[in-house]
């Protein structure tokens, strides 16, 4: 079974491609356009193996979500991605796996991807 990467980003396009690209490679792909949304989605019984996360969003942002996801014994254990158009000066307390850059590497990002779902 394909591991699932749920991407969340509020840039549509962003999401249609980066969906798009990671089905290409073999993995499951849920979006959700803002922090809120993946959080209904992962306790509403969705799952994921990794999530891409970017961090200015509406509703809620990646900074909340991140907060959120950690206290949550069900979610902690999560590996994310950050994918974000901004200089983070404490991305370090965000406690991520990796982060990129906008405009995204495809590639690169799906690197990341395998190197936290070794089984695809």
């Amino acid at each position: 079974m394909p591991a699932t990467v749920l991407v969340v980003d509020d840039d549509r396009d962003l999401l249609r491609l980066m969906t798009k690209f990671l089905r290409l490679e073999g993995f499951t792909a849920a979006q959700a356009t803002n922090g809120r949304e993946a959080l209904d989605y992962l306790r509403g019984g969705g799952s994921a193996n990794v999530i891409l996360l970017d961090l200015r969003m509406p509703v809620m942002d990646g900074w909340a979500f991140r907060r959120e996801q950690r206290e949550d014994p069900g979610l902690a254990s999560i590996p994310v991605v950050v994918l974000s158009g901004i200089e983070a000066d404490h991305m370090e307390e965000l406690g991520v796996a990796a982060s990129f850059n906008k405009p995204v590497s495809f590639p690169g990002i799906v690197g990341a991807v395998r190197r936290l779902c070794p089984a695809v």
